[in-house]
């Protein structure tokens, strides 16, 4: 009996690539590659809110930042809108106005800013040091002013400061002290003791999350070396919480460069003592909302937002470098 045997060449059977005719197989993404896809999915909701809230907003300022609308000289028929390059960017490094402003708030910023962390700071060593059934409930009660809204707080601290009405006048006068919150010479501390109130809570969080995080065998080991609680604080958490320190101090600083709720809503009581420019963030409004110059104002923003990044990252500099 003959027995006779087929050799199916390559690429010729049914299992290796099919006919001349098939379709070549599609490679198969590997498990890796498709977790990966996955997790980028998503990212994705946070990159459509930045594109569409940042992003393009940042176009947008930046187009209108070189435009410039113009009237004819007699004043009468519309305005034209037309292209002026830089100009608008030299006349707001020019300004005086936008930049004694800015003075304003850097100096209230090298006031505030350590205030804040200092007491931040001794707020979480305490809660730190504290049971943590006590540190649980003060720290929702430390936390809840920063959970107000900024616009409802400064008009419960208007009220608390008004000299009519409010229970901080009557307390005072007590002690024969008569002062005016509203005043010009008092202003600037009624606006920091409310950012003061708002921002302690939050800082303290963080910091205290970070206090949290410091192994407790080194507490133990410096114990029995006789560190005393005082000696662990200043030696031991306070060096372990400095990049806390300088994520707090950044974030403080960048928001007391924007001031704008605060002095915008006590100027509805005490307009003779805050003025329409006393802070950049006033200014840019006054110029877009009163004067209506909206390519001026949104020049005078960049300008603000390319001052604060720079500071920003000479204080974190400044900073990491004293922390290595």
């Amino acid at each position: 009996m003959t027995v006779t045997t087929e050799r199916t060449a390559p690429g010729n059977g049914t299992r290796g690539g099919g006919g001349p005719g098939a379709s070549p197989r599609r490679p198969r993404l590997g498990w890796r590659t498709v977790q990966a896809w996955k997790g980028a999915s998503l990212t994705f909701p946070f990159l459509a809110g930045f594109t569409l809230f940042v992003l393009v907003p940042v176009v947008m300022a930046l187009r209108e930042s070189v435009f410039a609308a113009k009237s004819s000289g007699l004043g009468f028929g519309g305005q034209t809108v037309s292209f002026v390059g830089l100009d608008n960017f030299v006349a707001g490094f020019q300004d005086p106005v936008f930049w004694t402003g800015m003075l304003r708030v850097f100096v209230y910023a090298l006031v505030l800013v350590p205030v804040t962390q200092m007491l931040s700071l001794g707020a979480a060593l305490l809660l730190d040091a504290a049971r943590r059934r006590t540190a649980a409930r003060f720290r929702v009660v430390l936390l809840l002013p920063y959970m107000v809204p900024g616009i409802i707080a400064t008009v419960v601290w208007i009220y608390q400061y008004s000299p009519a009405v409010g229970p901080l006048t009557q307390f005072f006068e007590l002690f024969g002290v008569h002062p005016n919150f509203y005043s010009a010479d008092l202003f600037w501390v009624s606006i920091g003791n409310l950012t003061l109130w708002g921002a302690l809570g939050f800082n303290m969080l963080i910091l205290y999350g970070s206090l949290q995080s410091v192994p407790h065998e080194i507490f133990e080991a410096a114990r029995l070396d006789g560190a005393s609680e005082l000696r662990l604080a200043v030696s031991i958490k306070v060096p372990f919480v400095r990049g806390s320190l300088v994520l707090t101090s950044l974030l403080s600083i960048i928001a007391t460069l924007q001031l704008f709720n605060e002095p915008l809503l006590f100027r509805a009581v005490a307009p003779e003592a805050i003025t329409k420019d006393l802070t950049p963030a006033m200014m840019i409004y006054n110029q877009a909302f009163q004067v209506g110059d909206l390519n001026y104002a949104t020049a005078l923003s960049v300008i603000l937002a390319l001052v604060v990044g720079a500071a920003s990252a000479v204080i974190y500099r400044v900073m990491n470098k004293e922390q290595a």
